[in-house]
C-alpha cells in the first residue's frame, strides 16, 4: 500500500527566504521534530545529485537514511529521494508566492513501504501527517519570529 501525505502552510515571509531556509538540509533539525542530525555527503551548495545523511527518531525507532537531490528549481521546488531502509521515500517541497511577503509551502512525502512497514502503512501515513503538520507549524514560527 503506497503512502502519500501532503501538507501545507502559509508563512508570512517572502518565498526566496522560506525556500532558502527550508530547502537547506542543514536547517532540518531546527524545524523537523523527528530529525536529530544531518550530515552532508557531498560538498554544499546543494544541486541535483547532492546527498545528505539524516538521522531521525520516528515511532520510537532510530532511522538513518541518505537523501539524494533529484530535482531542484531554486525558490520553487525541491525533490529528495532515498531508497534505503524499509520505507523508500520521496520528499517534495514546493514554494509559491502569495503576494510579495507570503509563501505557501507544500510538503509531500510518498513512498512504497516494504516488509513489516507494508502492514503498518496506514499507521505510518497518519503519524507522518501529524508530524508534518507539527514540522510546518514549527517552520512557520521560526521564520515569522521577530528578529532580536
Amino acid at each position: 500500500m503506497p503512502v502519500d501525505v501532503l501538507s501545507e502552510v502559509t508563512i508570512d515571509r517572502p518565498v526566496a527566504e522560506v525556500a532558502a531556509y527550508a530547502g537547506d538540509p542543514s536547517n532540518a533539525p531546527a524545524w523537523y521534530v523527528n530529525i536529530r542530525s544531518v550530515e552532508w555527503r557531498t560538498p554544499p551548495p546543494m544541486r541535483v545529485g547532492s546527498r545528505a545523511a539524516f538521522v531521525a527518531q520516528f515511532l520510537g525507532r532510530r532511522l538513518a537514511y541518505t537523501y539524494e537531490i533529484v530535482e531542484l528549481v531554486p525558490g520553487e521546488r525541491l525533490v529528495m529521494r532515498t531508497a534505503e531502509g524499509p520505507f523508500p521515500m520521496e520528499t517534495t517541497y514546493e514554494w509559491a508566492p502569495q503576494g510579495a511577503e507570503r509563501t505557501r509551502m507544500t510538503l509531500r512525502n510518498r513512498g512504497e513501504p516494504s516488509g513489516f512497514a507494508t502492514i503498518a502503512a496506514p499507521v505510518l501515513a497518519g503519524a507522518m501527517r501529524r508530524a508534518n503538520r507539527k514540522d510546518l507549524a514549527r517552520l512557520k514560527a521560526l521564520l515569522e519570529e521577530p528578529a532580536a
